[in-house]
């Protein structure tokens, strides 16, 4: 995971430069070094905004405006980016999300926005995030306007108990060795459907037997630093896991795009993207086919 490469994709709107500084802590953190990245449809005059007064007509010479969209790129990123974590921009052309998913394969992470430039409302969360979280193998880190960037803490992470959930586990572990933050593994107990208080208090006792064997499988370089519970609510899984984020004000949400289903993210939509589109702390979502790269 160190010398990590991240691609931070933008749109040149305000927010999205929010992401630029989530990866630059992540790089400090690891080592790594900065790809800013930007897709451009050339379609319309009113991208001309955006690429500091060219428009995207017919009569464009296009291979200066991909000069000139690089070159705002790279003012952009020198911006928002120390020079020393910078690498050189890189350029797509077409749909948003294939692009970045495209660009991303030889990344270890993206860092992007809920919502740019389109004025999506967190609770869309925005087209282009949430294809890229359907789209890519690569880890992707999360950030929406209220999120606060600072020296992660406390890290939540997640788990069904499904072998594809424990694959975010590793990325959490990696995390929590380098900055020395606490995990907080939880495992939600949806009341509905129990008949008795004993029976409940029953399954407790077993998935906290199931957190326990977790814990000392897949986290023992930091036992210490590892705390773990089960949270019976009669909420829905994303609800109680806002929740507890919101309760607890966790520095990173660590979750796994595929649960216990074994559904492809696209079908799943559910847990992983409810969470991503209603909590303001970062969130690493993990596509468990594909592990973070060094």
């Amino acid at each position: 995971m160190n010398k990590m490469k991240i691609l931070v994709p933008t749109d040149f709107s305000e927010l999205s430069y929010k992401a630029f500084e989530a990866a630059t802590h992540f790089a400090k953190i690891f080592d790594g070094k900065i790809t800013p990245f930007h897709a451009y449809i050339p379609l319309s005059e009113m991208d001309s905004f955006y690429y500091s007064g060219v428009g995207l007509s017919g009569n464009v010479d296009y291979t200066q405006v991909e000069k000139t969209v690089e070159d705002r790129l790279t003012e952009v990123a020198s911006e928002n980016v120390p020079a020393s974590l910078l690498d050189k921009p890189l350029l797509g052309v077409g749909n948003p999300a294939h692009a970045i998913s495209e660009a991303a394969e030889d990344c270890g992470l993206i860092v992007l926005t809920t919502h740019g430039r389109t004025g999506f409302s967190r609770f869309l969360m925005g087209s282009v995030a949430e294809k890229v979280l359907r789209l890519t193998h690569t880890p992707v880190l999360v950030v929406e306007e209220k999120s606060v960037i600072k020296p992660i803490e406390k890290i939540l992470v997640t788990t069904d108990f499904s072998e594809n959930s424990t694959k975010a586990f590793g990325h959490a572990l990696q995390v929590a060795k380098k900055s020395g933050a606490e995990i907080h593994l939880i495992n939600i107990l949806m009341r509905e459907g129990f008949d008795t208080d004993a029976v409940i208090a029953a399954d407790v006792k077993l998935r906290e037997k199931e957190l326990d064997r977790l814990v000392e499988t897949h986290f023992s370089e930091v036992i210490n630093n590892v705390s773990k519970r089960v949270i019976v609510s009669f909420k829905s899984v994303h609800e109680a896991i806002v929740h507890e984020n919101n309760t607890n004000k966790y520095d990173l949400v660590v979750i796994s795009t595929i649960g216990r289903t074994g559904l492809d993210y696209l079908m799943l939509g559910s847990t992983a993207a409810s969470v991503v589109r209603h909590v303001s702390s970062p969130v690493l979502s993990i596509n468990p086919h594909r592990f973070m790269k060094r």
